[in-house]
């Protein structure tokens, strides 16, 4: 039941972040920089914290750098960093650890479904994952532990890291930035942030197969 719970106000604090980004910015003015910059950097470098809201916080964190309630150059420069950071944070644990990883079973902490889809994924297209993933709900939390796992190079690792996270945080920020306040926007984002975790996500699971697929024959 607490479980339950939990998915539920969970799922309304994704579903409505527009509302409750707006309460935290009039209660605690400056200091929900530092949630945010937690946020996306918990998100990214904690392989057990893949269903935190990226895209959409990226998205409606632009929108209120549109209305003047937040700061657009220290919103992008603050994300980036988180990003980058968590994105390496995330691949040391993975190179850390190794392949004992493939011997851990699916629990509260690990989803190892995802972990397999991942590094299916890394598998076929290799280190663009890095940057691809980072579009990719689940997918680019575990993407860079399965870079790490898989021992790319920290040099090659932080290329695609570096890149990969000025587009996701650059292009989300930016486009909230300029259409996040139009009225058909704001009248529809539940179901521009339902699409925003949806469309991505059966893009993984169809790369995957695809993966699969190829890799039985």
């Amino acid at each position: 039941m607490a479980v339950m719970e939990l998915f539920t106000t969970l799922l309304d604090f994704v579903l409505h972040i527009d509302k409750y980004l707006e309460m935290f910015v009039t209660q605690y003015g400056m200091w929900v920089y530092a949630l945010l910059f937690l946020i996306i950097f918990v998100e990214t470098g904690v392989v057990v914290m893949p269903f935190l809201p990226g895209d959409s916080l990226l998205f409606v964190v632009g929108a209120m750098c549109g209305l003047g309630l937040m700061s657009y150059p220290l919103t992008v420069v603050l994300f980036f960093t988180a990003a980058v950071l968590g994105n390496q944070s995330n691949y040391t644990v993975g190179r850390f650890l190794g392949a004992k990883v493939f011997q851990w079973e699916d629990s509260r902490l690990f989803n190892k479904a995802a972990f397999d889809q991942a590094h299916a994924f890394y598998e076929r297209y290799g280190g663009i994952t890095i940057v691809a993933a980072r579009f990719m709900p689940f997918l680019r939390t575990f993407a860079p532990f399965v870079a790490g796992v898989a021992n790319m190079t920290r040099a090659k690792f932080t290329l695609y890291d570096v890149l990969g996270g000025a587009l996701w945080v650059g292009s989300l920020v930016t486009v909230g930035y300029f259409f996040g306040n139009i009225p058909w926007v704001k009248l529809h984002l539940e179901k521009i942030i339902w699409a925003m975790i949806l469309i991505p996500g059966l893009l993984v699971f169809f790369g995957t197969w695809r993966a699969r697929r190829q890799a039985d024959k």
